[in-house]
């Protein structure tokens, strides 16, 4: 008789019936987050599919048009849904664009953060002694600075050494670097920490037996252990990256009104919320705040989940 061997469950099965998936089922809060953050990422992402017009395209904007109102308003245009701005932009094309640019510089500046901070708190954490002491005191001092104000510091700085129209076209490399060079501690101490337990286990005694180099114990064996609280703080430092980001904008120190991104359209209309015009500050500032809200949402959920200890199901 011919043995039957049977078959391995998909990675999709496993998924399913992982406690993961079991956990944002029954989540009610996690499901609606999720579902509006996929809904503005898929509308940025779109956003050429989506937008009547191109803010980017001179050709297409009509100084004319400027600070018309939402079409359900009085003086409203069946053109421009949510109005326009100052300059004749649609309200409802720049805030996809914007939108894009935001969460562009979010996620690139997290990238950022986690692998500077992973390859310095595996470092710390695996060799310690005097290179644990340095590192972590380099974090120390990073950590006693805020990221607005290294920020602030480093992009007046630049654009006052080498020109506005230079820092217009570095604008999104600029805030991507800053910010993620800003908030590595964050990062660096937890995945430390992990390491400092997972360092004296038996698979890592063993890997040294027989004869693997550091950097493949770090990285191939005790880096996996260490991922799922890099993924909540990932989740939680992308809401704070777009913040920060809008908060450099709107003291005009972030994306130039060219290529606007959220932070930049709020700073752009606040001169002009107390002539009537408030849909130029206000609707984008609603984006902004739903979008960090369900991101902070996402990941608090993402970190009771991951934390059997906080878990209460």
């Amino acid at each position: 008789m011919q043995s039957t061997v049977k078959a391995s469950p998909s990675r999709w099965a496993q998924f399913k019936d992982s406690h993961f998936w079991h956990s944002f089922k029954k989540d009610k809060i996690a499901i609606v987050s999720f579902t509006i953050f996929a809904l503005i990422l898929s509308a940025s992402l779109l956003a050429p599919v989506l937008a009547p017009f191109d803010p980017y395209d001179l050709t297409q904007v009509d100084i004319m048009d400027a600070e018309i109102p939402p079409n359900w308003q009085e003086n409203g245009d069946e053109r421009f849904v949510f109005g326009t701005d100052a300059q004749g932009r649609d309200m409802w094309s720049t805030i996809l664009y914007g939108t894009r640019i935001s969460l562009m510089i979010g996620v690139c500046a997290v990238l950022l953060q986690a692998f500077l901070g992973i390859v310095i708190g595996l470092i710390a954490g695996y060799f310690g002694g005097k290179v644990d002491n340095f590192l972590m005191r380099l974090a120390d001092i990073q950590l006693s600075f805020s990221t607005l104000m290294v920020a602030i510091i480093v992009l007046a700085v630049f654009q006052a050494a080498f020109g506005a129209e230079l820092y217009q076209e570095l604008a999104l490399f600029m805030l991507i670097m800053v910010i993620g060079i800003a908030e590595w501690p964050q990062y660096a101490r937890t995945v430390r920490a992990t390491v400092l337990a997972e360092r004296k286990k038996e698979y890592v005694d063993a890997a040294r037996v027989i004869g693997l180099r550091s950097n493949r114990i770090m990285f191939r064996h005790i880096l996996p252990n260490t991922l799922s609280p890099v993924l909540v703080i990932s989740t939680v430092q992308i809401a704070n990256a777009i913040i920060s980001e809008a908060s450099l904008s709107f003291l005009g120190l972030g994306m130039p009104p060219s290529k606007p991104s959220l932070g930049s359209l709020i700073s752009s209309g606040f001169e002009f919320i107390f002539s009537g015009s408030w849909w130029i500050t206000i609707i984008p500032g609603i984006v902004l705040i739903c979008l960090v809200l369900v991101v902070n949402l996402l990941g608090d959920w993402m970190r009771d989940v991951l934390n059997p200890k906080l878990y209460k199901g």
